[in-house]
């Protein structure tokens, strides 16, 4: 039974959350074309506070979106999350971005596959049960034509994410179900978010990281 603080910023997605017991109280988010959110993220905060009539002394962790995602976003969201959690002396959470995002889906059967665009025709994936339970590992991997064969044989496959957009490309399948749309959230943060608070499963402050997946490659701008 936790007051938590959930904070996503994997990709374009700025989202912030105030969850109780598990049920997000407030969510407030912004998806625009760029990432804003050394701009935002903050100001998001302080209104999700205000909206819930929250001190932040209040709150009993503070959670952040571990990745895999976006380099730049992670490195913001979890310096804010220690931050908060350096200031407020509050214990660090840390969610799979993977796994917050499969559980946008909700089914009685088939398979879950998250992913997020990692350039070209590549994504972050994992592959997740009905009951959003994993069945295999986040990896980073190149989308072919044959891509998810083996699943798709024998299963409904409900892919979600902003991967989904390439894949559509490539995968020509009966049993491909594409949910576009749908970016991480700290709105399904809430639910894991008290699932690691109840068994204290925490990180340390000092020396927690992202989940990059890939090593930072700058990419130079064009002249």
């Amino acid at each position: 039974m936790a007051l938590v603080l959930n904070i996503e910023t994997a990709t374009t997605n700025c989202s912030v959350s105030l969850s109780k017991d598990g049920e997000t109280l407030v969510l407030k988010e912004d998806n625009s074309a760029g990432y804003s959110h050394a701009e935002t993220l903050h100001v998001f905060i302080k209104d999700v506070f205000e909206a819930a009539n929250i001190n932040t002394l209040d709150i009993d962790a503070v959670a952040v979106s571990k990745g895999p995602g976006s380099y730049t976003g992670l490195r913001i969201g979890v310096s804010s999350a220690k931050g908060l959690c350096y200031a407020l002396n509050k214990p660090l959470i840390s969610v799979s971005t993977l796994e917050s995002l499969s559980h946008q889906v909700k089914v009685e059967e088939g398979i879950i596959i998250p992913m997020l665009d990692a350039r070209r025709m590549e994504v972050y994936s994992a592959i997740f049960n009905h009951n959003h339970e994993l069945i295999r590992e986040i990896k980073a991997e190149i989308l072919t034509e044959d891509s998810y064969a083996d699943l798709l044989k024998e299963n409904k496959v409900y892919f979600v994410g902003n991967g989904v957009a390439k894949t559509k490309q490539l995968i020509n399948h009966p049993n491909a179900i594409f949910i576009d749309g749908k970016l991480p959230s700290a709105n399904e943060m809430s639910l894991l978010s008290e699932l690691k608070y109840k068994k204290s499963d925490i990180e340390d402050v000092a020396y927690f990281e992202p989940y990059y997946l890939k090593d930072f490659v700058a990419i130079k701008k064009k002249a």
